[in-house]
């Protein structure tokens, strides 16, 4: 562990990042700006043939940053096989809902099946997936122990949740503006997610990887609740011939008990 934590700090770790979509990407350009040897692994060919031209398919993300992210070494590829020279492995990959509103792990599942022949001792594995809590442990916890590694003594398991407003020109992980929640399986397990992400922002340590599922889960319904309410006086105020900007921008003068959301 001493030796990933002084390479982490030397910016002698090789970072392998699963998904390259509207987290994975940014992510990857902010560990490259920052210095560290980056893979990007994504399976949609289209996706990195895309990358390969310095095209962007993400809003906030600009062409000239690929361009500039190639020009300091930045590796993509489709196969798990470059697992197996990386020191960290962050995977970030989509769970989208479903139509009958359970979340669809596949992707997660795919990933963890996939690493099972690459991973070794001394890596560190991060999941930054939204996910249910419990999540992490029930997919990782299993290919870790069927190689027969200790987590927290070879091997080490964490979680920092994406926070990413796709289109938000403000803040970004890229930008490095956005802290980090960060938890691991155990207490060396979670020095070193704190040093390795510490690194690229602010960071937030929680006491275990179950409360930074959940911290995630209550942002993301915050939020919703916040913009269903917000959508249905809309509806009423428009009923009504009342601007419901105006009303919010007037709302907002108040000091406390207030937080503006928009329809």
């Amino acid at each position: 562990m001493l030796n990933l934590l002084k390479n982490i700090n030397t910016k002698r770790v090789e970072i392998s990042i699963v998904g390259l979509g509207y987290v994975g990407l940014p992510l990857c350009l902010r560990f490259i700006n920052k210095g560290f040897k980056v893979t990007g692994i994504e399976k949609d060919l289209n996706k990195i043939k895309k990358l390969k031209n310095f095209e962007s398919y993400i809003s906030s993300v600009k062409s000239k940053e690929i361009r500039k992210a190639f020009s300091l070494n930045f590796k993509i590829t489709n196969s798990f096989k470059f697992i197996s020279k990386s020191d960290v492995i962050i995977v970030c990959v989509p769970t989208p809902i479903k139509s009958n509103k359970v979340p669809e792990m596949k992707h997660i599942s795919d990933t963890a099946k996939k690493l099972t022949k690459y991973i070794k001792k001394e890596q560190t594995l991060i999941l930054e997936s939204t996910v249910y809590p419990g999540a992490t442990e029930e997919f990782f916890l299993p290919i870790i122990e069927k190689k027969g590694f200790i987590i927290g003594e070879n091997f080490f398991l964490g979680y920092s949740p994406e926070r990413e407003d796709p289109g938000n020109n403000k803040y970004s992980i890229f930008k490095g503006n956005i802290p980090k929640v960060v938890a691991g399986y155990t207490n060396n397990c979670k020095k070193i997610v704190k040093t390795l992400y510490s690194s690229i922002s602010k960071i937030f340590p929680v006491s275990s990887i179950k409360t930074a599922e959940f911290t995630k889960l209550l942002e993301n319904v915050y939020r919703s609740i916040n913009i269903g309410f917000i959508n249905e006086m809309k509806i009423i105020s428009s009923k009504m011939g009342i601007n419901i900007h105006e009303c919010i921008s007037a709302a907002k003068t108040k000091p406390f008990g207030f937080q503006a959301f928009y329809p």
